[in-house]
């Protein structure tokens, strides 16, 4: 038993080791993440109007945008406009109409330009929420990795410190 408990010990303590080692680098890239999405965000200049926001996004009023929250936020704003704008069609389904028409319909060219910069900043904004959450989650995950190591390196001394425990 021995041999046994030593090479458990062991084995167990190198998982752990690799474990500690591991979490604080990602509880570092999440947090270095987190600061460049800020960073990003802050360099677009974006900010909620003042006013005229609807219900649900009135609290973001004067606001700028460089958080994930905020950009998830915002990219609703552009949703409501771009749906005001198109009649709640779509880019695809606008191009459909210009298609059907011969691609002769300026008005229609013009609304298929507002829906293609309007999905298209919508879908930059959200891509940033999502990558706000990533950054979350690598994070939380370091830090159960990171403690996760340590109750192994714990574990690995018990088994080593007392080795004839059955």
């Amino acid at each position: 038993m021995d041999r046994a408990h030593r090479w458990t010990g062991a084995l167990v303590g190198t998982v752990g080791a690799a474990l500690m080692a591991a979490g604080p680098v990602m509880v570092l890239q999440g947090r270095k993440g987190r600061k460049e999405i800020r960073s990003e965000l802050a360099a677009q200049k974006i900010t909620f109007p003042g006013h005229g926001l609807p219900v649900h996004l009135v609290p973001f009023a004067g606001q700028s945008v460089e958080t994930g929250p905020q950009a998830h936020a915002y990219a609703e704003l552009i949703k409501d406009h771009v749906v005001q704008a198109t009649g709640g069609r779509t880019y695809a389904e606008i191009t459909e109409e210009l298609h059907a028409t011969g691609n002769d319909d300026e008005k229609l060219v013009q609304l298929r330009q507002t829906a293609f910069m309007g999905e298209t900043l919508r879908g930059s904004l959200l891509s940033a929420y999502q990558a706000w959450h990533l950054t979350a989650l690598v994070t939380g995950l370091g830090g159960a990795l990171t403690g996760l190591g340590a109750a192994l390196v714990a574990t690995a001394t018990a088994l080593g410190a007392n080795p004839r425990r059955s």
